[in-house]
């Protein structure tokens, strides 16, 4: 008999939540025991944020009609060996209270996913990591996810799993006690993900002269090819970096969730939009931390290589960044993934970008410019293009001289052709790339061929070859600017369509290769 009373005053309940590692989520069971006593215990590695929720909790359910029962409460976050962070349990521990202690009816609480921070007057702020959860929850068989309304779209994207936004948890607290319905968010995937394709924020169309350049950032888009922008300020260098992604081809829907995913995590996607359509453009200051480009932190977030994944990252003044922070783009250039390790885990993060640097020829900005208004000693120069040598130079294929516009040029009524009608080439172009390259799995288009395949796809005629050998004697081409020539050239030679790279082709790719010259770097 005393054991039933004993059994009768302890109520648990289970609800659900989730948390975020890499661009992964794992299901969180948050069991709730309520018992005779007095206390509130939550254990299961929360971070402060979490041991704070009581705070918040207690007051959006004194806001709102309901409280904290002043008995002893145990608030298990399983599994309890993985440190779980943010205030994005709020509301997943609020109604776990809830239904334990009986002030609410919750039949089916078990059927869903429940995540959101809570304001202190009950209404419901936006969380982090939302699609990947959202992912998780369909996987594993929840028919509901409820979260704030803010991040409603975004999860709605995945098919298979009711959404519901909603603003304030007394709409969750009606719909379990008394049954009033919330709506669920629905999107069209295909059409959000088409709506913006062909309106590019920056156009092609805007960019008065600068043809020569134009040409190299198509070439550069074709074949996915790493580029640096050399020229004095005012040139344009970051007007026409800024228009790069609108010229490359658009996401797939599997890209566009990849990059939608890792945004989340970041907490970077806006407000009421679901599916990233457009390509990350993502430029950094050059007074930026290794940790905070390359990705980390005792929380390890995506870094900016990440948050650039299949889109561009543009280093602006690429001289100015700490030596040691583009020492460390080395290897995510390579590899196209960054991965973090830390005593107790590993987390990998995509970062699969087309890298655009700009710099000045020189500290004060001109370069043997007897007219400019700053001069710089030859010391002064060699030390400052110093910085950019070496490896990570040996990763940019195409080096472009810009050149300041004249105002005739300017002036110029006509417009320039448009980002959609230069996408159409680089489009063409990358399919004959994809047919070259269908049967390797890590390489895709021509910027990332390795020496093997520069041999088997880029084979010269006997014509070509020489004016390749004239070209590296007399400009003292070095031997790395070899393979990046007959790459850009085997992507000029695509966007002709030409099967075969001719002389035309090699002329032109030597022309992008400024920096190996001889009074250039060193």
């Amino acid at each position: 008999m005393s054991y039933n009373k004993v059994n009768q005053s302890i109520m648990l309940k289970k609800v659900f939540g989730s948390a975020v590692f890499g661009v992964e989520a794992t299901t969180i069971t948050v069991e709730v025991n309520v018992d005779t006593g007095i206390g509130y215990h939550l254990v299961g590695l929360p971070d402060n944020a979490i041991k704070e929720s009581n705070y918040r909790i207690a007051a959006a359910l004194q806001n709102n009609g309901y409280k904290i029962p002043g008995k002893k409460i145990i608030i298990n976050m399983s599994p309890a060996d993985l440190r779980k962070e943010g205030s994005a349990y709020d509301l997943t521990l609020a109604i776990g209270i809830l239904a334990a202690s009986k002030q609410i009816q919750a039949e089916n609480l078990e059927d869903f996913l429940i995540m959101g921070e809570l304001s202190l007057d009950g209404k419901l702020q936006p969380i982090k990591g939302v699609l990947p959860i959202a992912i998780k929850a369909q996987e594993e068989g929840f028919k509901g996810f409820i979260l704030p309304k803010e991040n409603a779209k975004e999860a709605a994207i995945v098919s298979g799993l009711d959404v519901y936004g909603v603003e304030n948890i007394k709409e969750v607290i009606h719909y379990f006690d008394k049954g009033e319905a919330l709506i669920p968010t629905i999107i069209n995937v295909e059409e959000e993900f088409n709506k913006n394709l062909n309106f590019p924020e920056f156009d092609f169309s805007d960019v008065k002269g600068q043809e020569s350049i134009k040409r190299c950032m198509e070439i550069a888009a074709a074949g996915g090819h790493n580029i640096i922008l050399i020229g004095p300020p005012g040139a344009g260098k970051t007007m026409l970096a800024k228009r790069l992604p609108s010229i490359l081809p658009p996401m797939t829907i599997q890209e566009a969730l990849e990059t939608t995913k890792i945004h989340s995590v970041a907490g970077r996607v806006k407000a009421n939009s679901g599916i990233m359509a457009q390509r990350p453009f993502r430029s950094p200051h050059h007074t930026i931390s290794n940790v905070a480009l390359v990705g980390g932190g005792s929380y390890p977030q995506p870094g900016e290589i990440s948050l650039s994944h299949n889109g561009v990252l543009f280093l602006d003044e690429l001289p100015e960044f700490k030596r040691e922070v583009l020492e460390v783009m080395r290897q995510p250039l390579e590899d196209r993934e960054v991965t973090i390790s830390r005593a107790k885990f590993t987390v990998t993060y995509p970062s699969s970008f087309m890298l655009v640097a700009s710099m000045n020829p020189s500290p004060g900005g001109y370069f043997n410019d007897p007219d400019a208004p700053v001069t710089s000693s030859p010391a002064e120069m060699q030390r400052y293009l110093s910085k950019v040598s070496g490896p990570l130079l040996d990763r940019i294929d195409i080096h472009i001289e810009v050149t300041p516009v004249p105002f005739e040029k300017l002036s110029e009524e006509r417009k320039g052709e448009t980002s959609v009608e230069i996408r159409k080439r680089v489009i063409q172009a990358r399919e004959f790339q994809t047919q070259r390259f269908a049967e390797s799995e890590l390489v895709h288009y021509n910027a990332q061929m390795n020496t093997k395949q520069i041999r088997k796809y880029c084979v010269l005629d006997e014509a070509s070859k020489s004016l390749l050998k004239t070209a590296m004697d007399r400009l003292n081409l070095s031997a790395r600017a070899y393979d990046r020539i007959l790459k850009v050239s085997r992507t000029i030679a695509d966007l002709e369509g030409s099967a075969d790279i001719k002389g035309s082709h090699i002329s032109e790719a030597i022309q992008y290769r400024s920096l190996d010259r001889e009074g250039w770097l060193g």
